[in-house]
């Protein structure tokens, strides 16, 4: 399904990484699509890198695969197997760009009522997805772990999530996790199933229990929040994807269905982060004007 020849020689700006100066580093640059970088885009991205923070993690909501194959007249699995190509793009758009999490909702498990030949096809793209990227994920440093449910995966998709898990353990140039069989909903029960074990066993006191604590015991404890969530398809929900985690993540809808959506996207979404304002329930920075307690009163009474 996917090319074996994609590694390129080249440099990597290291202002994408937040050093001041172009350097040579060991790792070769990244890239799944088998397309060498273009002059072009190693510049647009430096413009990005250079106007403001790129997140640290980037999390998505895959959607509109089935929409895409309907559209060419096509079975709803087409475009399934056709969002593997936009994969391969985003991962080595955010790795070139410096993210250091990248976060795809790939299977929910409200997915599992979706018709049976449909589920086994996206199982069988995804035991051939990781078959194929596994050697040059490892090779590149990037990190594949998964959160979900994997236990109701078939065994043969559980033994090729364990292979290429362990292969790449040790790697930290990117984390690209796959939510597989996964709910939110699941994920804070899970959570709070374990605390509640704690008090059983007289280990915790349920005062004791608090936000970062729960937090703690979520499936991606190990790593930040979500700087950004990305929903393709035009669809305003979350469905059920990172509830606890994107409580103060900034949120990009885009029209684009799955399949379409490369780097171009990614960057107008990253450019569209720039641009706000995170306060996190707080005031705009540098506004520091005082009311006097009498004209609080008067405005208030």
């Amino acid at each position: 399904m996917i090319d074996n020849s994609f590694l390129i020689k080249g440099q990597i700006n290291s202002n994408i990484y937040g050093c001041k100066q172009s350097q040579q580093i060991s790792l070769k640059p990244f890239t799944l699509t088998n397309n060498e970088q273009t002059d072009a885009d190693a510049k647009l991205q430096k413009e990005i890198g250079e106007s403001g923070k790129i997140p640290g993690h980037i999390a998505i909501i895959m959607d509109g695969n089935g929409r895409w194959a309907q559209t060419k007249g096509n079975v709803r699995i087409f475009g399934h197997k056709a969002g593997v190509e936009s994969v391969r793009d985003i991962t080595e758009s955010c790795a070139q760009l410096g993210v250091k999490h990248l976060t795809l909702y790939a299977f929910s498990t409200e997915n599992w009522n979706r018709p049976t030949i449909e589920v086994n096809g996206l199982m069988k793209i995804l035991v051939n997805s990781l078959k194929n990227e596994a050697e040059r994920l490892n090779e590149n440093g990037i990190k594949f772990v998964t959160i979900g449910q994997i236990e109701r995966l078939p065994k043969k998709c559980q033994k090729q999530i364990s292979e290429v898990t362990e292969l790449t353990k040790d790697n930290d140039r990117l984390q690209l996790c796959l939510a597989l069989s996964y709910s939110g909903r699941w994920d804070i029960t899970e959570a709070v199933k374990k605390l509640a074990h704690q008090v059983q066993d007289g280990k915790l006191k349920p005062e004791d229990i608090d936000d970062q604590m729960i937090g703690a015991h979520l499936s991606t404890a190990e790593v930040p929040d979500p700087d950004l969530i990305i929903r393709t398809s035009g669809e305003f929900r979350i469905s059920n994807f990172l509830l606890w985690q994107l409580a103060y993540s900034e949120l990009y809808i885009t029209e684009t269905f799955w399949p379409d959506f490369r780097r171009d996207e990614l960057y107008k979404a990253i450019k569209s982060y720039q641009k706000r304002d995170r306060r996190y329930g707080g005031v705009k920075n540098g506004y520091s004007k005082s009311v006097s307690s009498s004209v609080l009163n008067q405005i208030i009474s």
